[in-house]
Protein backbone atom coordinates (compact mmCIF):
# COMPACT_ATOMS: atom_id res chain seq x y z
CA UNK A 1 0.00 0.00 0.00
CA UNK A 2 1.33 3.44 -0.92
CA UNK A 3 0.69 6.16 1.64
CA UNK A 4 -1.15 9.15 0.10
CA UNK A 5 1.40 11.72 1.24
CA UNK A 6 1.61 15.29 -0.03
CA UNK A 7 3.65 15.46 -3.25
CA UNK A 8 3.49 19.19 -4.02
CA UNK A 9 7.12 20.44 -4.37
CA UNK A 10 6.17 23.89 -3.06
CA UNK A 11 4.93 22.30 0.17
CA UNK A 12 8.38 20.81 0.82
CA UNK A 13 10.13 24.02 -0.25
CA UNK A 14 8.47 25.83 2.68
CA UNK A 15 8.19 22.88 5.08
CA UNK A 16 11.85 21.82 5.12
CA UNK A 17 13.17 25.19 6.40
CA UNK A 18 10.14 25.40 8.72
CA UNK A 19 11.00 22.07 10.38
CA UNK A 20 14.68 22.99 10.68
CA UNK A 21 13.75 26.30 12.34
CA UNK A 22 11.44 24.43 14.70
CA UNK A 23 14.23 22.03 15.66
CA UNK A 24 16.67 24.86 16.33
CA UNK A 25 14.02 26.62 18.42
CA UNK A 26 13.38 23.41 20.39
CA UNK A 27 17.02 23.38 21.41
CA UNK A 28 16.59 26.83 22.95
CA UNK A 29 18.78 28.71 20.51
CA UNK A 30 16.58 31.00 18.46
CA UNK A 31 13.60 30.36 20.73
CA UNK A 32 10.60 32.04 19.18
CA UNK A 33 11.53 31.17 15.61
CA UNK A 34 9.66 27.89 16.03
CA UNK A 35 6.36 29.76 16.02
CA UNK A 36 7.03 30.60 12.38
CA UNK A 37 6.79 26.93 11.35
CA UNK A 38 3.01 26.70 10.98
CA UNK A 39 2.66 30.12 9.25
CA UNK A 40 5.40 29.09 6.80
CA UNK A 41 3.75 25.74 6.03
CA UNK A 42 0.37 27.47 5.78
CA UNK A 43 1.64 29.01 2.54
CA UNK A 44 1.04 25.57 1.02
CA UNK A 45 -1.63 23.90 3.21
CA UNK A 46 -4.26 24.99 5.74
CA UNK A 47 -3.23 25.94 9.28
CA UNK A 48 -4.95 22.91 10.89
CA UNK A 49 -3.28 20.55 8.41
CA UNK A 50 0.13 22.12 8.98
CA UNK A 51 -0.34 21.76 12.75
CA UNK A 52 -1.36 18.11 12.38
CA UNK A 53 1.59 17.25 10.12
CA UNK A 54 3.99 18.66 12.70
CA UNK A 55 2.67 16.55 15.59
CA UNK A 56 4.94 13.48 15.09
CA UNK A 57 7.86 15.78 14.24
CA UNK A 58 7.31 17.70 17.50
CA UNK A 59 7.24 14.45 19.48
CA UNK A 60 10.68 13.44 18.20
CA UNK A 61 12.06 16.95 18.79
CA UNK A 62 10.67 17.06 22.32
CA UNK A 63 12.23 13.71 23.19
CA UNK A 64 15.59 14.80 21.80
CA UNK A 65 15.40 18.11 23.65
CA UNK A 66 14.60 16.43 26.97
CA UNK A 67 17.43 13.95 26.49
CA UNK A 68 19.90 16.77 25.78
CA UNK A 69 18.82 18.86 28.80
CA UNK A 70 17.63 16.11 31.17
CA UNK A 71 19.64 17.55 34.08
CA UNK A 72 19.10 21.21 33.25
CA UNK A 73 15.56 22.28 34.11
CA UNK A 74 13.79 24.11 36.92
CA UNK A 75 11.54 21.46 38.49
CA UNK A 76 9.67 23.92 40.74
CA UNK A 77 8.91 26.28 37.85
CA UNK A 78 7.78 23.37 35.68
CA UNK A 79 5.30 22.20 38.34
CA UNK A 80 3.83 25.69 38.42
CA UNK A 81 3.56 26.05 34.63
CA UNK A 82 2.14 22.69 33.57
CA UNK A 83 -1.40 22.86 35.03
CA UNK A 84 -2.00 26.24 33.42
CA UNK A 85 -0.58 25.08 30.10
CA UNK A 86 -2.92 22.07 30.11
CA UNK A 87 -5.83 24.40 30.89
CA UNK A 88 -4.90 26.29 27.72
CA UNK A 89 -5.04 23.01 25.78
CA UNK A 90 -8.61 22.47 27.00
CA UNK A 91 -9.55 26.00 25.90
CA UNK A 92 -7.93 25.43 22.51
CA UNK A 93 -9.86 22.19 22.02
CA UNK A 94 -13.18 23.84 22.80
CA UNK A 95 -12.54 26.89 20.61
CA UNK A 96 -10.65 25.25 17.74
CA UNK A 97 -13.62 25.22 15.33
CA UNK A 98 -14.93 28.60 16.47
CA UNK A 99 -11.92 30.89 16.10
CA UNK A 100 -10.43 31.52 12.68
CA UNK A 101 -6.67 30.92 12.43
CA UNK A 102 -6.19 34.56 11.41
CA UNK A 103 -7.71 35.74 14.69
CA UNK A 104 -5.35 33.54 16.70
CA UNK A 105 -2.39 34.71 14.59
CA UNK A 106 -3.30 38.32 15.29
CA UNK A 107 -3.63 37.74 19.04
CA UNK A 108 -0.27 35.98 19.32
CA UNK A 109 1.53 38.41 17.02
CA UNK A 110 0.16 41.51 18.72
CA UNK A 111 0.93 40.24 22.20
CA UNK A 112 4.47 39.28 21.17
CA UNK A 113 5.26 42.74 19.80
CA UNK A 114 3.71 44.46 22.84
CA UNK A 115 5.95 42.43 25.14
CA UNK A 116 9.04 43.33 23.13
CA UNK A 117 8.06 47.02 23.10
CA UNK A 118 7.64 46.95 26.87
CA UNK A 119 11.08 45.37 27.31
CA UNK A 120 12.63 48.00 25.03
CA UNK A 121 10.96 51.05 26.59
CA UNK A 122 11.16 49.83 30.18
CA UNK A 123 14.22 47.57 30.39
CA UNK A 124 14.40 45.61 33.65
CA UNK A 125 16.99 46.59 36.22
CA UNK A 126 19.27 43.98 37.80
CA UNK A 127 17.26 44.24 41.02
CA UNK A 128 13.87 44.04 39.28
CA UNK A 129 11.35 41.71 40.88
CA UNK A 130 10.19 38.70 38.82
CA UNK A 131 6.73 38.91 37.21
CA UNK A 132 3.82 38.09 39.54
CA UNK A 133 2.58 34.52 39.53
CA UNK A 134 -0.89 35.56 38.36
CA UNK A 135 0.74 36.97 35.22
CA UNK A 136 2.63 33.72 34.79
CA UNK A 137 -0.58 31.73 35.10
CA UNK A 138 -2.39 33.88 32.52
CA UNK A 139 0.52 33.81 30.07
CA UNK A 140 0.92 30.05 30.43
CA UNK A 141 -2.78 29.43 29.74
CA UNK A 142 -2.36 31.61 26.66
CA UNK A 143 0.70 29.59 25.68
CA UNK A 144 -1.19 26.30 25.92
CA UNK A 145 -4.05 27.75 23.88
CA UNK A 146 -1.90 29.18 21.08
CA UNK A 147 0.23 26.03 21.08
CA UNK A 148 -2.87 23.94 20.46
CA UNK A 149 -4.17 26.17 17.68
CA UNK A 150 -0.95 26.75 15.75
CA UNK A 151 2.07 25.40 17.71
CA UNK A 152 2.76 29.05 18.63
CA UNK A 153 3.07 28.68 22.38
CA UNK A 154 6.59 30.07 22.65
CA UNK A 155 6.02 33.86 22.65
CA UNK A 156 3.44 33.99 25.50
CA UNK A 157 5.39 31.79 27.89
CA UNK A 158 8.67 33.49 26.97
CA UNK A 159 7.11 36.75 28.15
CA UNK A 160 6.90 35.24 31.64
CA UNK A 161 9.99 33.04 31.79
CA UNK A 162 12.55 35.40 30.21
CA UNK A 163 12.30 37.99 33.05
CA UNK A 164 13.05 35.19 35.55
CA UNK A 165 16.66 35.42 34.29
CA UNK A 166 17.36 31.70 34.06
CA UNK A 167 20.63 30.61 32.52
CA UNK A 168 20.33 29.71 28.81
CA UNK A 169 20.68 26.00 29.57
CA UNK A 170 18.07 25.95 32.37
CA UNK A 171 15.71 28.10 30.30
CA UNK A 172 16.04 25.68 27.39
CA UNK A 173 15.67 22.56 29.53
CA UNK A 174 12.58 23.86 31.31
CA UNK A 175 10.93 24.80 28.03
CA UNK A 176 11.83 21.41 26.53
CA UNK A 177 10.04 19.55 29.33
CA UNK A 178 7.11 21.97 29.39
CA UNK A 179 6.37 21.65 25.68
CA UNK A 180 6.83 17.87 25.74
CA UNK A 181 3.88 17.54 28.12
CA UNK A 182 1.88 20.20 26.29
CA UNK A 183 2.41 18.54 22.91
CA UNK A 184 1.60 15.07 24.28
CA UNK A 185 -1.67 16.47 25.62
CA UNK A 186 -2.67 17.56 22.09
CA UNK A 187 -2.77 14.08 20.58
CA UNK A 188 -6.20 12.96 21.82
CA UNK A 189 -7.94 16.29 20.99
CA UNK A 190 -6.28 16.37 17.54
CA UNK A 191 -7.53 12.82 16.87
CA UNK A 192 -11.01 13.77 18.14
CA UNK A 193 -11.06 16.74 15.75
CA UNK A 194 -10.14 14.45 12.84
CA UNK A 195 -6.76 16.03 12.13
CA UNK A 196 -4.55 12.92 12.45
CA UNK A 197 -5.34 11.22 9.17
CA UNK A 198 -3.17 8.89 7.08
CA UNK A 199 -2.10 11.54 4.58
CA UNK A 200 -0.87 13.94 7.25
CA UNK A 201 0.94 11.16 9.12
CA UNK A 202 2.66 9.88 5.96
CA UNK A 203 3.82 13.41 5.17
CA UNK A 204 5.15 13.71 8.73
CA UNK A 205 7.31 10.63 8.19
CA UNK A 206 8.97 12.29 5.20
CA UNK A 207 9.86 15.36 7.27
CA UNK A 208 10.87 13.38 10.39
CA UNK A 209 14.60 12.93 9.53
CA UNK A 210 15.00 16.72 9.68
CA UNK A 211 14.00 16.81 13.35
CA UNK A 212 17.32 15.64 14.87
CA UNK A 213 19.31 17.84 12.47
CA UNK A 214 17.68 21.04 13.72
CA UNK A 215 17.80 20.04 17.40
CA UNK A 216 21.45 18.93 17.18
CA UNK A 217 22.51 22.21 15.56
CA UNK A 218 20.65 24.28 18.13
CA UNK A 219 21.92 22.31 21.15
CA UNK A 220 25.53 22.76 20.11
CA UNK A 221 25.09 26.52 19.89
CA UNK A 222 22.92 26.87 23.02
CA UNK A 223 25.61 25.29 25.22
CA UNK A 224 28.31 27.62 23.90
CA UNK A 225 26.60 30.96 23.44
CA UNK A 226 26.98 33.98 25.73
CA UNK A 227 23.75 34.54 27.78
CA UNK A 228 23.38 38.16 26.56
CA UNK A 229 23.70 37.09 22.93
CA UNK A 230 21.39 34.15 23.57
CA UNK A 231 18.54 36.38 24.71
CA UNK A 232 19.15 38.78 21.83
CA UNK A 233 18.47 35.89 19.48
CA UNK A 234 15.37 35.01 21.50
CA UNK A 235 14.08 38.57 21.13
CA UNK A 236 14.91 38.58 17.41
CA UNK A 237 12.95 35.38 16.96
CA UNK A 238 10.00 36.79 18.87
CA UNK A 239 10.05 40.00 16.81
CA UNK A 240 10.02 38.15 13.48
CA UNK A 241 7.33 35.84 14.78
CA UNK A 242 5.15 38.75 15.89
CA UNK A 243 5.51 40.58 12.58
CA UNK A 244 4.77 37.44 10.52
CA UNK A 245 1.71 36.50 12.58
CA UNK A 246 0.28 40.02 12.39
CA UNK A 247 0.87 40.01 8.65
CA UNK A 248 -1.04 36.72 8.41
CA UNK A 249 -3.90 38.20 10.46
CA UNK A 250 -4.47 41.26 8.28
CA UNK A 251 -3.55 40.16 4.77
Amino acid sequence: MIFPLITDPFFYAVSIPAVLLLGISKSGFGAGFGSLAVPMMALAVTVPQAAAILMPVLLVMDLLGMAAFRNDFDRKLLKFLLPFGLLGIVAGTLLFKVLEPKVVAGIVGGFTLLFLAQRLMFPPRPDSAPPPRWAGALLTVTSGFTSFIAHAGGPPINAYVIPLKLSPVVFTGTMAFFFFFINIAKWIPYAWLGLLDTRNFATSLVLLPLAPVGVWAGVRVARRINPVLFYRFVFAGMFLTGVKLLWDAFR
